[in-house]
């Protein structure tokens, strides 16, 4: 019997199935256009490509469903399967925060324990954490007493660090268990402050910088959790004058004496001003400027800043009608007036520190993505900005106006240092963080990329001296050169060996690194040895 002599529906089965194979071609094209855009960073690569595999799926099963190359019967069954196969995951399978930066979602058993430790209820204190103000090793601690650094600018000068950790490799000091959380560590007087979640309590907790033992805990019942984000606080301590003020995730804010943990004040700044929070938690942390706390506002189009006097907590001003985004707010010199910075959603803005008047609102980028990297300063009257999503980079130029206002006009901008939860550094003209997960270095005149280097995912930096540390994602820790020739690596130790996105902070020759299960403090060797352009501080051996 020839093809010509069949029945026609046995000669239309027996022909290639070209709509599933084009459908298939077609997403298998799309998702490679996607991932060979050179400046668009993994996340959005992954945000654009699933979009095609999940309606190429979908055309193909509508496609089985109902073509007439199958029977009924035959068709009826792969509907069971597909069903039963969907309602199978759902029962065994649960969404366990991300795989990483991107988004991606971690899948694991229903019945498989959590993987961050089991610290509910109220941890075990020192009993002899007074005698920490007495240690020989305080004089080689310098303070750090907020988020990114001394200045909250992500430098740190005079540090004097070693640089070849293969012959003088950092001493771990001491590794333990902590509550989940993006906090750092805020350190003043040999003493560690950080938030963490442990059960159904948001906890700042104050640890012995040299044994990593618990001097105190304070603890609010409340707990932010979103499914990307993870469970815990995501701010850092600020720590002045013998107050340790926090942010929690739902927008608790605490006054505590920095040497007991009891509470001197609080506000729930959302709750009071009837904002809702932002869907990845609050994460800025507080700023003090001119004896007043300074948080940021919730998902609602404004007020934006808000400002309580420092020691009685008593509500000062607040300022701006733009929704809060992630990043810190920062105090600093902007043409000639000193100016409360702060990156929102829809731009960023100035705000005078003594009555909250907004001095500028420049929009930038867009507002559908988050904004987690801060503002940063470029001499006296510029400002970079930069955010991942698409958003790259810019560099504004600030002047002043005659009634005190200030104005700003674009230099450059382009899709260069995509900065995700990093937010890049200064020096010598030049910015070092991390674009997509890759340590740059960018011309701050120009916009120019010198080099994109290493793989460190949605990680953080902290640029040391004329050197980098770099605090990968999946848990090592990188030293490198910050220098405009070229990306030298000068060394790694394997600290953390989970999903981290929390910031590293230095004190002295002491660094501290955490993620949402386990803390670590590592000594650094220092030198005698000088950078040009840098006066060190030489530490004590």
């Amino acid at each position: 019997m020839n093809s010509d002599s069949l029945p026609v529906s046995l000669a239309k089965r027996r022909r290639l199935p070209w709509f599933p194979i084009v459908v298939i071609a077609l997403a298998v094209v799309a998702v490679i256009l996607v991932q060979s855009r050179a400046e668009t960073e993994q996340n959005m690569k992954m945000f654009y490509s699933m979009p095609a595999v999940l309606l190429a799926v979908l055309l193909n099963l509508l496609w089985f469903f109902f073509t007439p190359r199958f029977a009924w019967k035959t068709r009826l069954i792969g509907l069971g399967v597909v069903l039963l196969v969907v309602f199978g995951i759902k029962q065994a399978l649960r969404v366990d925060g991300t795989v990483n930066g991107t988004g991606l979602p971690r899948l694991v058993w229903k019945w498989s324990a959590s993987s961050l430790p089991a610290l509910a209820g109220q941890p075990v204190l020192a009993t002899n954490a007074a005698s920490v103000v007495d240690r020989k090793q305080l004089a080689q601690a310098a303070n750090v007493p907020q988020f990114f650094g001394p200045n909250r600018d992500g430098v740190i000068i005079g540090a004097n660090l070693a640089r070849d950790w293969k012959t003088a490799p950092p001493k771990e000091l001491w590794r333990q268990p902590i509550g989940a959380g993006w906090s750092a560590f805020a350190v003043v007087d040999g003493r560690a402050y950080t938030q963490e979640q442990r059960g159904d309590e948001e906890m700042v907790t104050c640890y012995d910088l040299f044994t990593g033992k618990l001097i105190w805990a304070h603890a609010d019942k409340t707990c932010f959790t979103q499914w990307q984000s993870g469970i815990g606080p995501h701010a850092t301590p600020t720590v002045a004058d013998g107050r340790v003020y926090s942010y929690g995730g739902t927008g608790i804010l605490n006054c505590l004496d920095a040497a007991t943990g009891q509470s001197i004040w609080q506000h729930s700044v959302l709750v009071e001003n009837n904002l809702a929070n932002n869907e990845w938690g609050i994460s800025a942390s507080p700023l003090l400027v001119d004896g007043k706390v300074i948080v940021t506002g919730g998902n609602a189009q404004g007020p934006t800043l808000f400002a309580y006097q420092h020691d009685t907590g008593a509500p000062l001003w607040k300022s701006g009608d733009d929704r809060a985004s992630y990043a810190s707010p920062i105090a600093t010199t902007l043409a000639g007036r000193r100016v409360i910075l702060s990156n929102n959603a829809h731009g960023f803005s100035a705000s005078d520190p003594a009555t909250g008047a907004m001095l500028l609102d420049c929009a930038w980028g867009g507002d559908k993505w988050p904004k987690a990297s801060q503002p940063v300063v470029v001499g006296k009257d510029r400002v970079f900005v930069s955010a991942g999503y698409g958003y790259g980079s810019h560099l504004f130029q600030i002047t002043a106006d005659a009634d005190g206002k200030l104005s700003a006009a674009e230099l450059w901008h382009n899709l260069r240092m995509k900065t995700q939860f990093n937010t890049p550094a200064i020096r010598e003209g030049h910015a070092y963080g991390l674009d997509d997960g890759h340590l740059e270095c960018l011309n701050m005149e120009t916009g120019e990329r010198l080099w994109k280097e290493g793989s460190f995912g949605s990680g953080q930096s902290l640029l040391v001296d004329d050197l980098v540390i770099v605090q990968s994602e999946s848990g090592p820790v990188y030293l490198a050169v910050a220098k405009p020739a070229g990306y030298e690596e000068l060394g790694r130790i394997d600290a953390l060996s989970s999903k981290t996105w929390n910031h590293p902070t230095l004190a002295g020759r002491y660094l501290l690194v955490r993620n949402d299960r386990e803390a670590i403090c590592y000594e650094l060797s220092v030198t005698n040895e000088r950078v040009a352009g840098i006066t060190r501080i030489q530490t004590a051996p």
